[in-house]
């Protein structure tokens, strides 16, 4: 296991797109660590620097005490898993596990027992003797993950992984990471677009945005208190609601609306308000007129999705709740509420 610290770490291309702002972070042995953001957002960049695949402009990287800015990939102590399972067509499941081992010299009785254990662990060993050609997209997948399990790395690096699977083989294999991995005890760092991926799997979150990071937190922290109107619609299936508000005399009001909640005197004027679907109740005596457009059946609870005035807005109910199109009443949990800048985006 090793910790990893970035300290002031920053990529610029010689074209001056700058990919990743400048950042620091430290992620603690043993810890299973994802970088979410949309396409572009710098993540895959971060986590190539991190592997030595793209060289550092600015900073120093630290994989446990060592600074290997200047090391080769290698050289590193990682193993890394990528979306393209690179596996070579004319091996065995046998020997595409135990190649990395075989080049560097491992004796042939360390990597027989070696490959052993890893078809163990991942449900491979009555494949260890087909080429890659026979097995499906998750068993492909799976002798990736034997390949980087084999080397006993100090880190592991999954760079969108899951990303060329099914919905149901993704859903499957996204638990079987995250067990291997609190199996192994290895620290890692994650890749993906998905932020329903990022919630289930991480230990903590770190959500990107064109090049920046725009929070760290555990996936409760970064669910329930986004620090910008960013990580509130990207973080979340269906994202949190937000509508434009406004504090006038320390009450948070929806135009036309009574007081939602009471704020803080520091602010007051337009801002914008949030709230999870999932934190609105159908009441008709609630405080707020809800003009519902389409109801999605979704099978443990339902989503309806309407207007508040002109204002996109959604409520997730149970699915013994009776609900139908056009008009009604909600009522917003005011300890759910979380307000935002309405120009810069960041919470209040």
């Amino acid at each position: 296991m090793a910790q990893v610290s970035l300290e002031g770490i920053r990529k610029v291309y010689p074209n001056g797109f700058q990919a990743v702002q400048t950042t620091s972070f430290t992620i603690q042995d043993g810890e299973f660590v994802v970088l979410v953001g949309p396409s572009g957002c710098g993540k895959s960049t971060l986590l190539r620097m991190i592997a030595g695949l793209e060289e550092i402009t600015e900073g120093e990287l630290k994989i446990g005490d060592r600074v290997v800015n200047d090391v080769d990939p290698a050289d590193r102590d990682i193993a890394m898993v990528f979306q393209n399972y690179a596996l070579y067509p004319h091996m065995t499941v046998r020997k595409n596990i135990g190649y990395g081992l075989k080049n560097r010299g491992t004796p042939a009785s360390e990597i027989a027992a070696k490959v052993e254990d890893a078809a163990r662990m991942l449900n491979l060993t009555e494949y260890l003797d087909r080429k890659p050609a026979q097995l499906s997209g998750g068993q492909r997948q799976r002798v990736a993950m034997g390949r980087a399990v084999v080397r006993d790395p100090a880190l592991f690096l999954f760079d969108e992984p899951l990303s060329n699977l099914d919905a149901k083989l993704r859903n499957q294999m996204r638990i079987e990471i995250k067990a291997l991995q609190r199996r192994l005890g290895t620290t890692a760092v994650y890749v993906t677009h998905d932020q329903v991926e990022a919630m289930t799997m991480a230990d903590r979150i770190i959500v990107l945005n064109a090049g920046r990071i725009e929070q760290i937190g555990t996936p409760s922290e970064i669910y329930h208190n986004p620090a910008s109107t960013f990580v509130a619609s990207f973080m979340g299936a269906p994202p949190m609601n937000l509508i434009r508000a406004e504090v006038d005399q320390k009450q948070v009001k929806i135009n036309g609306y009574d007081a939602l909640m009471v704020a803080s005197e520091a602010f007051s004027g337009p801002i914008t308000m949030g709230i999870r679907p999932e934190d609105v109740e159908l009441d008709a005596q609630g405080q707020v007129k809800f003009h519902v457009d389409i109801l999605e059946e979704l099978g443990a609870h339902r989503l309806l999705h309407g207007r508040i005035d002109d204002q996109p807005f959604s409520v997730m109910i149970g699915k013994e709740d009776t609900a139908h199109t056009g008009e009604t009443r909600i009522k917003l949990k005011p300890e759910a509420l979380r307000l935002f800048d309405k120009d810069t985006g960041l919470r209040l």
